[in-house]
C-alpha cells in the first residue's frame, strides 16, 4: 500500500490549470481541469479510489444510470408497469459546479459518515481514520500552476484527481437520499450518473417546481440546473411522451 501511495521523485510535476470547452451547453463555458498526472498525492488518490469507489457504487447501484442502454431499459419497464401516462413530466437536472465548490472539511465528514453508516470500520484493513487523513491529504494539498503564478485550492477538490468524482459521488448521494427515497415510493424511475440526474414525475409541474426548489436549496454552494417536459435528452438518448406513449432514440 506504501509503495502505491508514495510518490515517485524522478517522475513528480507540479500540476497545471488549463481549461475544455464544453460545446454541448449553451454559450459554450469552459471546464476547469487540474492536470494531476504526476502530483505528489497522485498515487495516494489512485489508491483511495481504488479502495473505496466499489464500495459506493456497491451500494448506490439501483440508483445508478450507466449509460444509455441502461436507461431506455427502465423507461421501457416503467411504461409497461402503466406508470407513463400523458401527463407524466419528463425531468433532467444537474447539479453545477459539483467538484470544486465544495467545502472540504464538509467533503471529509461526508465520507466517513458514508464508511460508518455502512459499518465500515476498516477497508481492506485500512482503518477509517487513515482514509480520512488520506483524503484529506489528496484534497487539502492540492497545488498547481497557472499563467505563471502558484495557487492552492481551498475549497473543492481537483477535476483531474481521480478521488474527486469519488467524493463528489459520495456527497450527492447524502444529498440526493430522501429525494430517491420519495421518488421510489411513488413507482417513479429516479436515476444518477454523478453529478446529472433523471427522473418522472405524476406530480402537478407546480409540485416538481417546489420539490427540485427545496433541492437547490439545501447547500449554499450547491444549484440545479433544471428541464422539464414532454421531452428531455439525457446521456445519449432524446426520451419522448408522446401523449402516454414512450419513444427514444438515439
Amino acid at each position: 500500500q506504501l509503495n502505491k501511495m508514495m510518490p515517485k521523485r524522478d517522475k513528480v510535476e507540479l500540476a497545471y490549470l488549463y481549461f475544455v470547452p464544453k460545446p454541448h451547453e449553451e454559450g459554450t463555458p469552459l471546464r476547469p481541469i487540474v492536470s494531476s498526472m504526476n502530483m505528489p498525492t497522485t498515487g495516494i488518490s489512485k489508491f483511495l479510489d481504488r479502495l473505496l469507489r466499489p464500495l459506493f457504487d456497491k451500494h448506490v447501484r439501483s440508483t445508478t444510470i450507466i449509460n444509455g442502454v441502461g436507461l431506455i431499459c427502465r423507461l421501457e419497464t416503467y411504461a409497461a408497469n402503466g406508470y407513463l401516462k400523458p401527463t407524466t413530466h419528463l425531468c433532467t437536472f444537474d447539479i453545477t459546479d459539483l467538484y470544486t465548490m465544495l467545502p472540504q472539511e464538509e467533503y471529509l465528514n461526508i465520507l466517513t459518515e458514508f464508511l460508518l453508516e455502512h459499518g465500515y470500520r476498516k477497508v481492506k484493513g485500512v482503518p477509517t481514520d487513515a482514509i480520512r487523513k488520506l483524503a484529506r491529504l489528496v484534497i487539502t494539498e492540492n497545488v498547481f500552476t497557472y499563467e505563471k503564478k502558484f495557487y492552492r485550492r481551498v475549497i473543492g477538490g481537483a477535476m483531474g484527481s481521480a478521488f474527486t468524482l469519488t467524493l463528489a459521488n459520495i456527497f450527492t448521494r447524502k444529498w440526493e437520499k430522501d429525494f430517491a427515497q420519495r421518488q421510489a415510493s411513488s413507482n417513479e424511475i429516479y436515476g444518477r450518473y454523478i453529478d446529472d440526474v433523471f427522473f418522472t414525475s405524476n406530480e402537478a409541474l407546480d409540485k416538481v417546481n417546489e420539490m427540485l426548489d427545496t433541492a437547490n436549496n439545501l447547500h449554499p454552494n450547491i444549484k440545479l440546473v433544471r428541464n422539464i417536459g414532454c421531452d428531455v435528452s439525457f446521456f445519449d438518448v432524446h426520451i419522448e411522451n408522446k401523449n402516454g406513449t414512450l419513444t427514444t432514440s438515439v
